[in-house]
Formats: structure tokens, C-alpha cells, sequence
């Protein structure tokens, strides 16, 4: 069995509650789960935390896998070590010595489900007691004493020469239940290395560092797509609405929609985005915010698997494929058509099934509050 082993804490001083912080629309220690959640290679996964208010976030996910397990609260404290908290839980669990113990690191958000996938391969494939990932470091290092450390300066090697260094990036460490108790600590016997690409170096720690974290999130790992977004797609109801159904005294049915999700629909055609709507309900005054928001694909009475089959024959007419769409969707009858497309997101009301939908954006506008432009946004950014 395989158990990937998460650590957070509710005490961070300098990002307070920083593990379940918003980063790029999830709360952070999510990444490292959805991640996780994908891996085929991986059994369970345990967030060790403290806190409630964490628990409470990850729990209501409804991950398929993943579990809390609640650490006592003197291995919670600023000076506890991640050791004394792995092995408080292999204490107080029934494993197996040859069980294989993966240490996560929340605050490596950077971390992918095809990186958990190849050091575990690499670690299966034999000849290592324990493994650490690192990533290759391309700097030039000296001692106090204005020693060089790892190069002669009097004949500096251009990059392209210089092997570098490894340099332990925090994400993963793998060993077996046995080897950490014999030896209370994540590393031991004959440790291998798992390196992984450069930009992964990054830890959020302190402030600057989730600056940091949320541009190269952009770059390489929750909108890799956006480049190639080629049609934006909404549901109506619950989501460019605010899921109220309002009535005038003579019957007539009203809905509230709002002007940034317009606005944000203009830059989306400014952009050379192909737009539409697909909803379950069929009403002439969707009809009309359409045609006002010159929304280029208008599906409307298309329930449950249906949105998903409207989308494929956009798809086909445009020649594209669906991980070149982006969706938003609140509710269950949108669950196939977003566990389709290349990028999903939904609404901070969204119902559980939906906002558990593992890689999904979670936004934090409400529908009919701007969640649409916010995921417009995120997308054009």
C-alpha cells in the first residue's frame, strides 16, 4: 500500500491559515490533493492537521481518497518536526512495515500527479531505501571564508557547462513504514534522487513567496491550457444568475444577470474566443441576454448528458477539441460536460458533487455575483 502523507498546520505565523488560503481559485493544500486524488499509483491519502477549520475545508471536497487524520497538539507547535508527526500517525495506525510512506509538502503546489507518478515508479523500479525530490540548481556557491565551492573562478564554465547542483525542493520524500520507525527520520539507507524541472524550487513560506507561487502557478500548472482556449462556455442558472427565480405580479419570469459577466464575455471576443451558453432550461429571455452579448453558440434544453454532447457539436464545428474549451457549471447536471473539458471551474456556491470534481478552478465569486468574469479573467491573464 502506498500512503501519501500530507502535514499542515492551522499556526503558520507569517501566512496565517496559509494552507487553505485561496491560491489560483483552490484553497492550497488542495493541489497537492487533486494531484494525489489522480494518481493511480497512490492508495491513500492522510492530511495530518490541527486545525478544524482546515479539516473542515478538505472534508467538505468530498475527495475519494483522502482522510483526515487530527495530530495531537504538542507535534503542532512551531518548533514539532514533520518527524515526530509521521510517526505519531504510523503509531497510532495499523500498517505494515513494507508499506510505502510518502511525505507531501502543501506548500509545493507546483507538484503534479505525473511527478508523484514517476518518483514512485523510480522508487518501485528498486535499488533505493528511501528517495527525495530535488531540482538542479544553476548557481555559483561560496563559504564565509570567500571560498568557491562548486567551480574554480579562475575559469568560470559558461551554463551550458556547468552540471549544477541538486538541491532538495521539499516536494516529496519517500521511504517504507519500517525504515521510519527504525530510524525516525523521512531518509534513510541508500537514498535516490527524483529531480524534477527547475521552476519547482519555489516554497511558499513567507509573503513574497505566494507572489512568486501564483505567477509560476500561471505559467506552468493551472492554466497550461489557456494558450489554447479556443471556446468559453456557461451554464445560466446559478451561474451567470444568482440561481433565483423571480416572478412579476403578472407571471412574468424574471432572472438577474450581471454586467462584469457581460463586459467580460466583450473581452472574451476582443480576444478571439469563440463563446456560447448551454442550460438546461429554455426561456426567450436567456434568448435575448444572448443575443445581447453576441454569445456565438446558444444551447438551450440540454439536460444532464445532453450539455456534454451540445459541446462536442460546437466542438466539431469549429474543429477543435475539448480540452481547447473552458466551462463553468454550479450544478449536477453539468458534472460530465465539465469533467470533459480541458478547464473547469464553478461557482463558491456550487453544489459538493461539482466543486469536488478533482482539477477544477475553484472561484470565489458567487453565481450572479462575477464568477464569470472572474474566471475570464483568470483565463485572459
Amino acid at each position: 500500500m502506498v500512503i501519501a502523507f500530507i502535514p499542515v498546520r492551522g499556526g503558520s505565523k507569517s501566512i496565517p491559515l496559509k494552507n487553505i488560503r485561496p491560491l489560483c481559485g483552490k484553497p492550497l493544500v488542495c493541489w497537492c490533493i487533486e494531484a494525489l486524488e489522480l494518481s493511480k499509483k497512490v492508495d491513500c491519502i492522510v492530511v495530518a492537521t490541527d486545525s478544524e477549520e482546515i479539516a473542515s475545508v478538505v472534508q467538505e471536497r468530498g475527495y475519494a481518497r483522502t482522510q483526515i487524520y487530527h495530530r495531537l497538539p504538542e507535534n503542532a507547535g512551531d518548533t514539532s518536526s514533520t518527524e515526530s508527526v509521521m510517526l505519531e500517525y504510523i503509531a497510532q495506525s495499523s500498517l505494515s512495515r513494507d508499506d510505502v510512506f510518502m511525505l507531501v509538502q502543501a506548500t509545493s503546489p507546483l507538484t503534479e500527479t505525473t511527478h508523484f507518478d514517476a518518483a514512485l515508479e523510480k522508487y518501485f523500479q528498486g535499488g533505493f531505501d528511501s528517495m527525495l525530490s530535488c531540482v538542479r540548481m544553476y548557481r555559483f556557491l561560496w563559504s564565509a571564508e570567500g571560498k568557491s565551492k562548486n567551480y574554480d573562478y579562475r575559469q568560470r564554465p559558461r551554463r551550458q557547462e556547468f552540471q549544477g547542483e541538486l538541491m532538495e525542493n521539499g516536494a516529496l520524500y519517500i521511504n517504507t513504514v519500517g525504515n521510519i520507525i527504525d530510524c525516525g527520520n523521512r531518509l534513510s539507507g541508500r537514498i535516490g534522487i527524483f529531480e524534477m524541472p527547475e521552476y519547482t524550487a519555489t516554497e511558499i513560506d513567507e509573503p513574497d513567496d505566494w507572489k512568486v507561487m501564483e505567477f509560476l502557478m500561471h505559467k506552468y500548472r493551472c492554466h497550461k491550457s489557456s494558450k489554447s482556449i479556443k471556446l468559453f462556455l456557461s451554464d445560466v442558472d446559478g451561474v451567470l444568475t444568482d440561481a433565483g427565480m423571480y416572478y412579476s405580479e403578472f407571471g412574468d419570469e424574471l432572472k438577474k444577470f450581471n454586467t462584469r459577466d457581460g463586459m467580460g464575455f466583450n473581452l472574451l471576443h476582443q480576444s478571439g474566443i469563440k463563446t456560447g451558453i448551454v442550460t438546461t432550461e429554455v426561456t426567450k429571455l436567456v434568448e435575448r441576454r444572448a443575443e445581447k452579448l453576441k454569445i456565438d453558440f446558444l444551447e438551450q434544453g440540454k439536460r444532464d448528458g445532453g450539455k456534454l454532447a451540445a459541446a462536442c457539436a460546437i466542438c466539431e464545428k469549429l474543429g477543435i477539441g475539448l480540452d481547447e474549451v473552458a466551462y463553468i457549471g454550479d450544478d449536477v447536471n453539468c458534472y460530465d460536460l465539465l469533467s470533459a473539458v480541458g478547464w473547469a471551474a464553478c461557482p463558491a456556491d456550487a453544489v459538493e458533487k461539482i466543486s469536488s470534481i478533482p482539477g477544477i478552478v475553484h472561484l470565489k465569486h458567487r453565481g450572479g455575483e462575477g464568477a464569470v468574469r472572474e474566471f475570464i479573467d483568470i483565463i485572459l491573464s
